[in-house]
């Protein structure tokens, strides 16, 4: 699936967007992401088109979304899920048990701390090991994420990502708030469309094509989605479409 280009865009629609890898370049690290000001023209007209039923969706935290996207307050889906500021700035959250966060996070620190190369990012709800910057520590560090989910017995899981071994709790992620957001205004509705660019984005795909909604999957890679992007430049490119009132 993914092969063929999306129709033109609708303002009509309801918008999921991932960031990293899709609206912006993937970075070595995730404070070295860079966002330009054409984006968040781009997303502040969109959103204004489309009556805010605009969601931007991530594996960041939402306060890291906004932080890099210059205060831009609009839905927002994090950590996979696991938390979620609706369009009356109300935030959910699904936590896992603090102990057993606690557990892993000081597991896994001492891993990042033994092998240069491995970052440990602390979301919150969920604890994301980085091998990008030391690829030939990928099986381990998928290795360790997955034992250390396996001995927490608290509901935990693995999400898998581009360069990345992710740890949280089980049972939510990008799709299931794709589908809590649907049930609110001003999202209810309309069509959903997602796009995404990595694994994790596949759950948000799969949801989508259950509701005769678009998927894009942007780049090169195995997906359930419908519709293929090239690039990033690409998915800005259509997106201006709706952004810019053509279709609506």
């Amino acid at each position: 699936m993914g092969a063929h280009l999306p129709p033109p865009a609708s303002a009509a629609w309801a918008y999921f967007l991932d960031v990293d890898g899709t609206l912006i370049a993937i970075a070595e690290t995730p404070d070295a992401v860079r966002v330009d000001r054409a984006l968040i023209e781009l997303l502040t007209r969109l959103h204004d088109k489309c009556g805010g039923a605009m969601a931007l969706v991530s594996g960041r935290a939402v306060g890291d979304v906004e932080r890099h996207l210059g205060g831009l307050r609009v839905p927002i889906i994090g950590q996979h899920g696991l938390e979620r500021r609706d369009a009356q700035g109300q935030v959910h959250i699904h936590a896992a048990p603090p102990a057993a966060m606690e557990r892993i996070r000081e597991a896994l620190s001492s891993i990042a701390a033994r092998h240069p190369g491995l970052l440990l990012e602390d979301k919150g709800l969920a604890l994301a090991l980085h091998y990008r910057l030391a690829p030939r520590l990928a099986s381990y560090a998928n290795r360790v994420v997955a034992q250390l989910a396996q001995e927490a017995e608290a509901g935990m899981e693995v999400q898998r990502g581009k360069r990345v071994a992710e740890i949280k709790p089980a049972g939510f992620d990008k799709g299931s708030a794709v589908l809590e957001t649907l049930g609110e205004p001003p999202f209810r509705g309309r069509r959903p469309v997602y796009i995404g660019d990595d694994l994790t984005d596949e759950h948000g795909f799969a949801r989508v094509n259950g509701l005769d909604g678009i998927s894009i999957k942007v780049g090169a890679g195995k997906t359930c989605a419908r519709f293929h992007l090239a690039d990033t430049r690409a998915v800005r490119a259509w997106l201006g479409n709706a952004a810019g009132g053509i279709h609506a």
